[in-house]
């Protein structure tokens, strides 16, 4: 560990964490070994922030669906610590789309979408695609000019345009360009139908290393979800001395010119508890860490937070018979005539989360916290979720056994238009008047991070903590997508700072989205 404290000056240390998340979670084990005083702040009854896994009824379930895979190898090492190999399942990776009855190759295949749709529309497709050679949309700068341009029209319209907009709740001719790029990896309908026909004509003497391919065929997942892995960590972590507090929400964090002096709680008898700290490591909502901090920042801060937004997210958990299982992690419902986005299936994830003789669907709805569909009362989103694995021919209604509701706050941070610049006004100002609070993770950061990446920023806050200067800003800026990325040995291995990491990015929305 890179530091430049001795162990004495660990003694008088006491880090206050907020969220036991990923991030939270892991700076509390870290701090933990080192025999460094720690307490965690959570204001659920779950541990494991969006990467947890709810119980109910002996099913569990996977909200968002979590593939244990990554190219950080200090994360990839404490996974296989806290967990250990005996509780990990090595699992094929498998996700499609399903579309008018059919399942298309996720990433797109064009060869495999054109045989699909069937020759009438294959053809209509094809010709689609040469009017926009001949006349591309006048504006690439959204996703939507961006694809037409290289796919045509009605492959736009079947496989990127509704799905998309169900996600992020915008139309998609208002969403970036950077997010087809990410996606499609500049690939056109030309290029992704010459080329296993160039393969086939070249042959060995072909450079494979240029070639597109899947990075993750297979992955790692915990026996009982992404959630075991953050219950045997606090576990672990409460073993070696940390204190994790539950149900327990942190209502204010008062600074001074010095820096962060102590944490205002409030848990569920309502008793109000302060706390004396050294330093803080937040992963709650930056927007909210501003928003609590006392006295107030300046009004351009508070201006900067108050204008950072998220997307919200809530799964219905279905169980139904063996029958209308399928052997993909998820499926991605492309069809406009139902609101559910995507579809997992328990099941393939591990056969643990499940029960002998059926499986359990999760059917994930993108929503705004507050909307319509957030508002609805379970059983209303029960029978919708239920009335819709009907209708796309998933699954037969009266043969849904039982069904689960899990809502997911803030689960997307959302990059509206100029949220960059926000971002990094709060982060400057933080750095420069509240030394001692290290925002990390995804929220934390109002950064589209993978759980690798929140806790790797976590892990190089504890070693800032003892003197190191990481900058942990820096993790997650190379956006190389975990679907496709070209196998050459320099870009597929990387690193996470200072190169070709295992990034994210989202798409920058209409400002007030």
């Amino acid at each position: 560990m890179d530091t430049k404290s001795s162990p004495k000056e660990t003694s008088s240390l006491l880090i206050g964490i907020i969220g036991a998340g990923p991030a939270g979670l892991t700076c509390a084990y870290q701090l933990s070994k080192l025999g460094i005083a720690n307490i965690v702040f959570e204001g659920d009854s779950i541990v494991g922030g969006i990467s947890r896994t709810p119980e109910r009824d002996g099913w569990r379930f996977d909200i968002g669906g979590h593939r244990f895979f990554t190219k950080v190898k200090p994360v990839e090492d404490l996974w296989n610590e806290i967990l250990g190999s005996e509780d990990f399942l090595k699992r094929p990776r498998m996700s499609r789309i399903f579309y008018k009855g059919k399942f298309y190759d996720y990433p797109i295949k064009p060869i495999n979408a054109l045989r699909n749709l069937g020759i009438f529309e294959a053809f209509a497709c094809l010709l689609s695609y040469m009017w926009a050679r001949i006349k591309p949309p006048r504006d690439k700068s959204t996703l939507e000019g961006y694809i037409v341009a290289d796919y045509g029209w009605r492959l736009y319209k079947h496989f990127f345009k509704t799905y998309n907009e169900k996600v992020w709740g915008v139309p998609a001719s208002e969403l970036s360009a950077d997010w087809g790029a990410q996606r499609i990896k500049g690939m056109s309908l030309f290029q992704a139908v010459w080329e296993p026909v160039r393969n086939r004509l070249v042959g060995s003497k072909r450079n494979k290393s240029k070639q597109i391919t899947s990075l993750i065929e297979e992955f790692y997942y915990p026996k009982l979800g992404p959630g075991m892995m953050w219950e045997r960590c606090t576990e672990k972590s409460r073993n070696l001395g940390s204190q994790i507090h539950m149900k327990t929400r942190v209502t204010s964090v008062k600074w001074t010119d010095k820096g962060v002096e102590s944490i205002e709680t409030l848990d569920e008898a309502n008793s109000i508890e302060s706390f004396q700290v050294t330093h803080v490591v937040s992963s709650m909502p930056l927007s909210e860490l501003v928003l609590s901090l006392q006295p107030n920042p300046p009004e351009d801060i508070l201006a900067c937070a108050k204008s950072l937004h998220y997307r919200d997210f809530l799964t219905v958990a279905l169980v139904v018979p063996l029958e209308f299982s399928f052997p993909d992690n998820w499926i991605y419902v492309h069809s406009p005539d139902v609101k559910v986005g995507r579809i997992q299936n328990f099941g393939s994830w591990s056969p643990y989360m499940v029960k002998d003789g059926k499986t359990c669907l999760g059917l994930e709805y993108f929503v705004f916290e507050g909307d319509e569909l957030w508002n609805s009362k379970d059983e209303d989103l029960i029978d919708l979720a239920k009335r819709e694995l009907s209708a796309i021919g998933l699954g037969v209604f009266n043969k849904i056994e039982a069904g689960y509701v899990v809502r997911m706050p803030k689960a997307y941070p959302v990059y509206d238009e100029g949220y960059a610049e926000k971002v990094d006004l709060i982060r400057d100002w933080l750095g420069k008047n509240v030394p001692n609070l290290y925002p990390v993770g995804r929220n934390g950061m109002h950064r589209y991070n993978n759980q690798d990446h929140s806790m790797y920023t976590a892990m190089l806050s504890v070693e800032n903590i003892l003197g190191a200067s990481h900058d942990i800003w820096s993790v997650n800026v190379e956006a190389e997508y975990h679907e496709q990325s070209t196998t050459d040995s320099d870009t597929a291995v990387g690193t996470t700072i200072g190169g070709s990491g295992t990034g994210r990015t989202a798409p920058v929305l209409p400002t007030g989205k």
